[in-house]
């Protein structure tokens, strides 16, 4: 028996132990899955539309008692956990409801003597491998959509919010999911692995870091099995000179603090035209010092901690190295008590004097930081936003939605903003290019991930 421990950051106490599968049980839940899914693909889109809603409902009705847990495993401030259990809602709802057109068979012009259709047929049993910043939203992405096109699904969730996976067990049984339909696994590295080398799994969908995206690509290898890899960012964006600085700039830092900077979409880098780059400025450290640093279960606690204290340090040894190159630092951590060497809580910070030579403007921070700095026109920023490895999604904000619209187009992104940042529609394809990853979730195009064209060609007789 191997045990896992969910160590908060919120005390350093421990929150949760769970027994991680035995051989034998991995082996229960891939035969279960197999057998179910011969069912469940039979099932009518109707009715597996009813009971994902159903299902919906009963997740909604534990809201309480999922933030709490969520505060407890990850650090998300009390007074915003409610935020992902609406975002769960709202992504579950919002693919169901899409599912009835993106699955339905693609009819052909009429050709005299042949009837001609394509089905989009379920790959069979899909793998979700979910992380622990946003635990709830990332995994409903892929696990509604796989089911409603009649696959089924194994969720291993992350160890660090393993009470996630349980609770939309608990939804789903609920709901009256048949039997093996929906199963979750606490699972070692190695396990998870195994079970993408197995023939039985034909879809992997994996939330995390470029070399674990790295170590899926690697295990599906020579199966030619479809798979879906986000994989983070080092997200920009633009401030135009004729923003409106009262909306740009809560707007913008919103989308770089939330969750701690926890987010693969957070705003990380940041570009500000040098002709308000002041105003800017100052209003941006007038807003971050307004951030309340502390226990995350207190409601009026505003920023937690990080996932844990290497992480917190990771980020503390970025500003650091960015300081010691000459970046200044707008805020004195010392008005943080909480925020020191060793914990998991951290102070925010804004960088300017930053270049791309520093590894808090090109490698992924994941924190509560932000590097700014000043440009000259369009095609700079532009030059800047690009340049980076990563390209989940990028952000501008401008009066001239026309200017802005021609800048996003040429912007290496998945997603592009004007005006807004840090946002997922479910109508809209999830996406990244470069190290971000590869394929969709989300929309009617993520559904094709799910699904495998079958052609029908019939000659009468």
């Amino acid at each position: 028996m191997t045990l896992q421990q969910t160590i908060s950051p919120v005390d350093g106490s421990v929150y949760v132990e769970r027994e991680q599968a035995t051989p034998a049980r991995i082996e229960m839940a891939l035969a279960q899955a197999v057998e179910a899914q011969r069912r469940w693909r039979e099932v009518s889109l109707d009715e597996r539309a009813r009971i994902c809603l159903a299902m919906v409902d009963a997740f909604v009705a534990m809201r309480d008692r999922l933030c709490e847990e969520l505060t407890w495993q990850m650090g998300r401030p009390i007074a915003a956990a409610g935020g992902e259990i609406g975002g769960f809602e709202e992504r579950a709802r919002g693919m169901i409801a899409l599912a009835e057109e993106a699955l339905a068979p693609i009819r052909l012009a009429d050709k005299p003597g042949f009837t001609r259709y394509i089905t989009r047929e379920p790959l069979g049993v899909s793998l979700i491998v979910a992380p622990w910043n946003f635990p709830f939203m990332t995994a409903v992405n892929a696990v509604v959509p796989a089911i409603m096109a009649g696959n089924t699904v194994i969720l291993k969730h992350s160890a660090q919010t393993p009470l996630c996976a349980e609770r939309m067990q608990a939804a789903f049984d609920a709901a009256g999911l048949p039997e093996g339909v929906f199963q979750f696994l606490h699972l070692s590295h190695e396990a998870v692995e195994a079970v993408i080398r197995d023939r039985r799994v034909r879809h992997v969908s994996f939330t995390g870091s470029v070399a674990g995206g790295a170590m899926v690509e690697r295990n599906a290898a020579g199966r030619f099995i479809a798979t879906g890899l986000e994989l983070g960012g080092k997200d920009p964006a633009y401030i135009r000179a004729d923003v409106d600085l009262d909306a740009a700039v809560p707007g913008v830092l919103d989308g770089a603090f939330f969750n701690s900077g926890q987010s693969c979409c957070a705003i990380e880098r940041l570009y500000v035209h040098r002709e308000i780059f002041d105003a800017f400025l100052e209003r941006a450290v007038a807003w971050v010092r307004q951030l309340r640093l502390g226990n995350p279960t207190d409601p009026q606690t505003t920023l937690g901690p990080l996932v844990r204290p290497s992480a917190a340090d990771f980020v503390r040894r970025q500003i650091e190295a960015a300081v010691a190159a000459g970046a200044r630092a707008w805020i004195d951590p010392g008005d943080y008590p909480l925020s020191a060497p060793g914990s998991a809580y951290l102070a925010p910070q804004l960088l300017t004097g930053v270049d791309h030579s520093m590894a808090v403007m090109h490698e992924e921070s994941f924190g509560p930081v932000l590097g700014i700095m000043p440009v000259d026109s369009d095609d700079e920023a532009v030059r800047l936003m690009n340049d980076s490895d990563f390209g989940l999604t990028a952000a501008v904000f401008t009066r001239d939605i026309d200017a802005g619209e021609a800048i996003a187009r040429r912007l290496e992104a998945g997603t592009v903003f004007t005006n807004r940042c840090d946002y997922l529609d479910p109508e809209l394809a999830w996406t990244g290019v470069k190290q971000s990853g590869r394929g969709c979730s989300l929309s009617r195009v993520g559904y094709e991930t799910l699904t495998r064209p079958k052609s029908f060609h019939l000659k009468h007789a």
